[in-house]
């Protein structure tokens, strides 16, 4: 079954009806909700001022999900307020938090697990905790373990002494791969740390040599649903996805950080059957001192111009309003909260 999508109306999302109950009003999505408590153009009338500057999105590897969807969510908030919202790509989640916590960047992505590590100094965070603010959950990654159609790599194990790309250094990717092969025990794995675009060319370049040669026979990636340079695989060499059902069930039970068993759809890749996997949270983050206006109209945005987004990449049909504000213990930016308690959510 394919994951269910939040929907907001086509338009201006406006609702014909007189006396609509607040259960009514959340089941639209914020999308629709905004529209009913601030009408007017695709702006929207608000007494928010409009960011007095540029701002700096830091989002992720280039051809992943971040990274897109981003893109599509900066490129709406600087037409809606006038003012540029810069994206950078960067080698995700670790790299991301530093950014927004060292100022380098005013908001960006990271998965819940690293924030949490992030925001209570545990892990590699441990040296110290990081100053941070939260202005969203956005939509949740999906681990792929991902393998040519030929490999025999059947189940999880099959990767011990195999090369394995894990994710750039300072990636959420690499955090869960770590996680991942260190629960299943499989340490003899040589691992990598290609981005994303160039980890796709290294497993094509082994399977085009029959497994042979310079590349990689695996590659681990922590995702949003379709990361397009893997669905691209479908047109080259094929490609499966490993099960890794049994230790996500096991990192779930075990690891507090917002961990979900989960499945990636067959429809998402044209693949036989539904893959088990683990997936992790999202949330758009923020420095502490970001201005209220930036924050406020980020937000605004997402969710008033969700149908846009959608067309940047289909991930933004997973926004739903009512479990965005769920980013504990991760506080909420004022000017986010603000705006969630002005929508009724």
């Amino acid at each position: 079954m394919d994951r269910p999508r939040l929907l907001t109306p086509a338009g201006n999302g406006l609702i014909q009806s007189a006396g609509l109950s607040r259960r009514s009003v959340l089941g639209l999505g914020a999308a629709a909700a905004a529209a009913l408590v601030v009408p007017g153009c695709s702006r929207g009338r608000s007494d928010e001022p409009a960011p007095a500057g540029p701002a700096v999105f830091a989002t992720g590897n280039v051809g992943g999900v971040y990274n897109t969807f981003g893109s599509g969510l900066a490129k709406l908030v600087s037409e809606v307020t006038g003012m540029e919202l810069q994206t950078i790509p960067t080698n995700g989640s670790v790299d991301n938090l530093q950014r927004v916590a060292g100022m380098k960047a005013d908001m960006g992505f990271t998965t819940s697990d690293t924030a949490l590590s992030a925001f209570e100094g545990t892990g590699m965070f441990d040296s110290g905790n990081l100053k941070f603010t939260a202005l969203a959950r956005t939509y949740d990654n999906y681990v792929h373990v991902v393998v040519p159609t030929a490999s025999n790599v059947v189940q999880l194990k099959h990767l011990d002494g195999l090369t394995v790309n894990v994710g750039p250094m300072n990636s959420g990717t690499k955090v869960v791969a770590d996680l991942i092969l260190g629960t299943a025990k499989l340490r003899k794995v040589k691992t990598t740390n290609f981005a994303l675009e160039d980890a796709v060319k290294q497993l094509k370049q082994r399977a085009d040599n029959q497994g042979k040669g310079p590349g990689i026979d695996a590659l681990i990636w922590s995702g949003g649903l379709p990361t397009t340079p893997i669905g691209e695989l479908q047109k080259s060499v094929g490609f499966r996805l490993v099960d890794i059902g049994v230790v996500a069930e096991e990192i779930s039970l075990k690891k507090f950080g917002g961990y979900i068993v989960s499945s990636i759809p067959p429809s998402v890749y044209g693949l036989a059957t539904s893959v088990p996997t683990l997936a992790v949270p999202n949330y758009l983050i923020a420095r502490p001192n970001l201005s209220d206006s930036w924050a406020w109209w980020t937000v605004n945005t997402m969710f008033r111009r969700q149908n846009d987004l959608m067309a940047a990449h289909e991930e933004a049909g997973s926004l739903d309003p009512r479990s965005a504000i769920a980013t504990m213990p991760i506080p909420l930016h004022p000017a986010a909260e603000r705006w969630f308690r002005a929508n009724h959510i």
